[in-house]
């Protein structure tokens, strides 16, 4: 009886979430489909419509790196920016997270409700007075420090002298709109982690920087994981302060370097298909390696 009941729970639980994952599913199949057929194919009337390619072109996607020679540079700014944000965010968020899950003080509360409050708000309402804000910042200073710091090969030849037009500009951008989720997340999955355990560790000796990095970081790992790759992502896929602050070529991202497939009177469909398709697998390869940690994450995470 066991057994069929365990039978039976499973097949209502894929009857429940087989439909919900095809209809998530859908616009990336839409996608592969359309990035290995001719454009010809894709402009196709209803009479002539198929889901499926009659000749798959795989050329398409080595064709994309000739049609858009920058297309590397889109992704290693990419990667630029994302790991950048993502870095400057969680060395933030883990701190202020930390505290406002373990120290009592007038305003917690009032705080915690007011950075899950800033998330509500559009970026796009403040996107001309940052520009306006970046174009007069400089960042001589910047450059300065990293070449007294012998770290003066970090500085691309041709480096902006603002922040506008400026990786690093984009980097704090998006670090400051992400900070806010990242501190709600890691607040509440510190929460779930017993005050006991770090209580243990003091009386045992440590420190408290000894007691952070051996007992309290690897608990919540699982948490730390889940925030890292949350920014990760939405600085990866962030696109209108890039097309806004870059307006240099070669320092666009690869989301905003998708636009230069985009013509006056044409479309290359597939091409565009196959630079998405692309610009999707790093975030996938990503989510299949922290699956559990993001699952772990969000579940504990959730609990008080």
């Amino acid at each position: 009886m066991r057994g069929r009941a365990g039978l039976w729970r499973g097949v209502n639980t894929a009857a429940f979430v087989l439909p919900f994952c095809a209809v998530i599913l859908f616009p990336f199949a839409v996608m592969l489909s359309a990035s290995l057929k001719t454009n010809i194919e894709i402009y196709s009337g209803a009479e002539d419509f198929r889901w499926l390619p009659r000749n798959p072109l795989w050329s398409n996607f080595w064709s994309l790196w000739t049609r858009v020679p920058l297309m590397g540079r889109y992704f290693l700014n990419s990667a630029i920016i994302a790991t950048g944000a993502t870095l400057l965010a969680t060395g933030v968020s883990l701190p202020a997270a930390y505290a406002l899950s373990r120290l009592q003080f007038r305003g917690r509360r009032l705080f915690l409700q007011g950075v899950l409050v800033t998330q509500m708000f559009s970026p796009i309402v403040i996107i001309i007075g940052l520009y306006k804000l970046f174009a007069g910042t400089s960042v001589q200073w910047f450059y300065e420090i990293l070449a007294g710091a012998g770290l003066g090969f970090l500085i691309p030849a041709g480096a902006p002298e603002t922040l506008a037009n400026n990786l690093f500009g984009l980097i704090l951008v998006n670090a400051a709109f992400n900070t806010a989720f990242a501190i709600w997340m890691l607040s509440g999955y510190f929460a779930s982690v017993p005050v006991e355990i770090e209580e243990a560790a003091f009386v045992d000796g440590c420190s408290w920087w000894r007691m952070a990095v051996h007992v309290l970081m690897p608990l919540a790992a699982p948490g730390i994981v889940t925030a890292i790759i949350f920014v990760f992502i939405a600085s990866w896929n962030e696109f209108i302060f890039a097309l806004t602050l870059l307006a240099a070529p070669e320092r666009r991202p690869v989301i905003v370097g998708l636009f230069s497939l985009i013509g006056m009177y044409e479309v290359q469909w597939n091409l565009v298909m196959a630079a998405a398709l692309l610009a999707t697998l790093p975030m996938v390869v990503l989510f299949l390696l922290a699956e559990r940690h993001i699952t772990t994450g969000l579940t504990a995470g959730g609990i008080r």
